[in-house]
């Protein structure tokens, strides 16, 4: 039985509804509750979404939309020195959480627009007013996302998180739960595959970059051959001490060393070698999930997407529902139209919004969504599934992510248990040497133990929480009314 609240959203703001209708949605569906929306009138609502909170229909709960924000969101900004949204950034969930009520009636009235807030963290106008540098990543330097840890607090979530402590003061029944086997939360581990084969006579060089002089003598191993990066069975052994299974981002587009030097970095293996079929063979066998690292430049092209999705799923006889773009490498200016592709190619997820400098989420958000498209103005129906932490936040890119390493991601850590999230991060397929990569696969191992032993965590594959999300959304919405979505065909959409 799906815990079911009513809801009524102001007429008068009738231009924005399918921006409003997405993120009511959204956050509905994070927090586990079906929706029946009404008629604004007398009726008596659970919830009522109003521009003027002195004309409202009988509602518990009155949240006040703010129509001036919702007509121009690319001109809005949110994030102030020391404020948020009109709440004390440290103090976002929390305030909400304890506001009482201040009418005759006993509604709770909640001020300055946290629906808008959430709806402009997710849909990336947030990020729209950083910079844009070399592969297009953002440059927050200076911003409170980043000064103050905003982006490790996962705001949008946390509004969702607020509202459904909010409903249940108000007598509501606690929402669907997020995870099964009664997880409190999810855990998974994307494997990018980017160099699995070394080139004998570079790799030295770029151990000596990373380490100094400290690296002479692993340079000298790999020099020698005595030390590789094909640690495959390395990663299934440890995470199958730990009862997890994780999924490896191959990239099918082979590269050259050339193209590299030129500016296309792609790597150079190829997926159809028969050492890699049997490695497919052997991954899917026990479980692991076998998806697409696209190419440098496959966000430019739909057909050339769809081709080295299916490249791949020939070279593995597997299905391939993930992606990951290699470099995080999305439109810079218009990440919905990659992230568009991805649904007009076929893929059941995706896992490419995170920040390749910066530790944290960069949507704002621990819980699986729907990415919204502006433009068509609704929307994508592949699922994102949030990235926390890459491996190299905490090493090469550690000067953005000042402090302990254990400490950041015990911040983290906290905020996906306290908003029953997913903790999905990304650890390099050729990391796992400590004397070639010191400290990275043994800061994931003691994430991945710390996890394990406090329990109540399911660890899957991306594929397999993917799919528990998407089934778990249908049933939310099956037992839903309202807040309808115009759909219109993704093949509308100039390429």
């Amino acid at each position: 039985m799906i815990p079911t609240i009513s809801l009524a959203i102001d007429p008068a703001l009738a231009s924005h509804r399918a921006e409003i209708s997405y993120i009511w949605r959204t956050l509905l569906t994070g927090m586990g509750y079906g929706w029946h929306e009404q008629p604004w009138g007398n009726a008596q609502v659970t919830i009522a979404y109003a521009i003027d909170p002195a004309q409202t229909p009988p509602a518990s709960i009155v949240i006040h939309a703010r129509p001036e924000r919702w007509a121009n969101p690319a001109q809005t900004h949110l994030l102030g020195a020391k404020r948020w949204n009109g709440y004390d950034l440290p103090l976002l969930a929390e305030d909400q959480a304890n506001a009482q009520p201040t009418t005759a009636t006993g509604s709770i009235h909640i001020p300055d627009d946290p629906i808008f807030a959430a709806f402009w963290l997710l849909s990336g106008y947030e990020e729209d007013q950083y910079p844009i540098l070399k592969h297009g990543y953002r440059d927050l330097s200076g911003t409170p996302m980043l000064e103050q840890g905003l982006l490790r607090r996962a705001l949008a979530s946390a509004v969702g998180c607020w509202l459904a402590d909010l409903l249940r003061r108000s007598g509501c029944p606690p929402g669907l739960p997020r995870w099964p086997h009664g997880a409190t939360l999810a855990a998974a581990c994307g494997h990018d595959v980017d160099y699995p084969e070394v080139v004998r006579w570079l790799e030295p060089l770029r151990v000596l970059l990373r380490q100094g002089g400290r690296g002479l003598g692993a340079a000298l191993d790999v020099a020698s051959g005595r030390r590789a990066h094909w640690h495959f069975r390395s990663w299934m052994e440890l995470e199958s001490r730990i009862g997890a299974r994780s999924a490896f981002y191959f990239v099918a587009r082979q590269g050259s060393l050339w193209e590299y030097a030129t500016g296309l970095p792609d790597p150079f293996y190829d997926v159809q070698a028969p050492h890699f079929r049997a490695l497919f063979q052997e991954l899917s066998a026990a479980g692991w999930e076998i998806g697409l690292h696209a190419s440098y430049r496959a966000y430019t092209d739909r057909a050339l997407l769809a081709a080295e999705r299916a490249r791949l799923a020939a070279a593995s006889h597997q299905p391939i529902d993930g992606n990951r773009h290699h470099y995080w490498h999305l439109d810079p200016l218009q990440p919905e139209q990659t992230l568009l592709m991805h649904e007009q190619v076929g893929f059941r997820y995706d896992a490419s919004l995170a920040h390749n400098r910066y530790l944290g989420w960069r949507r704002s958000s621990v819980w699986p969504f729907f990415p919204w498209h502006r433009r068509l103005r609704r929307e994508i129906r592949t699922l994102q599934l949030p990235t926390g932490w890459m491996d190299d936040h905490l090493f090469g890119q550690k000067r953005f992510n000042p402090g302990d390493r254990y400490a950041l991601l015990g911040e983290l850590r906290e905020t996906v248990t306290k908003q029953s999230g997913l903790l999905l991060v990304d650890v390099h397929d050729y990391v796992y040497d400590d004397k070639l990569f010191p400290g990275w696969a043994a800061t994931y191992r003691e994430l991945w133990e710390e996890l394990a032993a406090r329990g109540r965590v399911w660890f899957a594959t991306p594929a397999a929480i993917a799919e528990h999300w998407l089934q778990r959304a249908a049933q939310i919405a099956a037992a839903s009314k309202g807040l309808a979505l115009a759909v219109r065909h993704p093949t509308t959409v100039a390429q």
